[in-house]
């Protein structure tokens, strides 16, 4: 596995933070997730589109997809949206995006999804390479999605 290497800083890495989604999104969102499993897709598809630069939800509907190659699709979005994010919030390529905070959950949700479609698809680099990346943002990776059921 090819692994990039991260710049270290006196005193450790940096940590980002990424700007909170308005609360109604995050309520919008919640309520969506409530729905019966038959209409879950379509509550989080209509929370993507009153806010698609929703990190989250672009995660959550990678999770309710119909196929792989949906969920590949809106993982990548999330994830790539999620970079856009990051670099705004200051992100220069290196250091850390905990899962600890809320507001890095859906960029974090959207590359471990992107990790496990490119692995069912086949995209064994691109499985990797996200795969590296994710550890390097949130060295804790491991133990956050085994308690999350991933």
């Amino acid at each position: 596995m090819n692994q990039v290497p991260i710049s270290m800083r006196p005193g450790g890495l940096d940590e980002t933070v990424l700007d909170a989604e308005p609360g109604e999104a995050l309520a919008a969102l919640d309520t969506a997730l409530e729905h019966p499993a038959e209409e879950r897709r379509e509550a989080v598809r209509a929370v993507v589109a009153r806010r698609p630069g929703f990190l989250d939800a672009w995660a959550r509907l990678g999770e309710t997809a119909r196929d792989d190659v949906e969920a590949y699709a809106c993982y990548r979005v999330g994830y790539h949206r999620g970079l856009d994010r990051l670099r705004h919030a200051g992100w220069r390529g290196s250091g850390y995006v905990r899962w600890a905070h809320r507001e890095n959950r859906g960029f974090l949700r959207s590359l471990a999804g992107l990790q496990r479609a490119a692995r069912v698809l086949e995209e064994t680099d691109e499985a990797e390479r996200t795969g590296a990346f994710l550890h390097q943002l949130e060295p804790d990776w491991d133990q956050i999605d085994e308690a999350h059921g991933h």
